[in-house]
């Protein structure tokens, strides 16, 4: 049976804050349902992904902020810095790991610049959104067989 990742919760403090940032980083807005002052959810689809994200008031009592190491991937790991930099979002400096397998989370072992020689996967930079939902971008540009 096929199982399909489509939906994250995001727990914000701030619903239109995070609407607003969301949106200014080019994401499309699907929804914005409330059915009273007690329940709202949004929805926005990052471009070219099947998965979205939901936030809202009354659908998760997680902390607002705890979200962390959601992985977005891009071909061009310099050029959507550059785009996350333009709309706002402050993205770190692009880094590798020192182990050259996965980051580390945390910030540890993290070294400046991409991977060596642009190694697919190795490359990686973080931002997050105004709650503190933490976000990765990795560039993957030659999947591995049966990817």
């Amino acid at each position: 049976m096929d199982m399909r990742l489509e939906v994250v919760v995001l727990p914000v403090a701030d619903v239109d804050r995070a609407k607003k940032f969301y949106s200014s980083l080019g994401w499309r807005e699907d929804a914005d349902l409330a059915t009273g002052d007690d329940f709202r959810v949004v929805q926005f689809t990052p471009p070219g992904s099947p998965c979205s994200i939901i936030f809202g008031t009354g659908v998760t009592s997680a902390p607002p902020g705890s979200a962390r190491g959601l992985h977005l991937i891009v071909d061009d790991i310099e050029a959507a810095r550059a785009e996350l930099a333009d709309r706002g979002a402050d993205p770190s400096e692009v880094f590798h790991d020192e182990g050259g397998v996965f980051h580390h989370g945390g910030g540890q072992a993290r070294v400046s610049g991409p991977a060596p020689d642009r190694a697919t996967y190795g490359s990686f930079l973080s931002f997050d959104d105004p709650d503190g939902n933490g976000w990765y971008l990795q560039e993957i540009t030659t999947r591995l067989p049966g990817r």
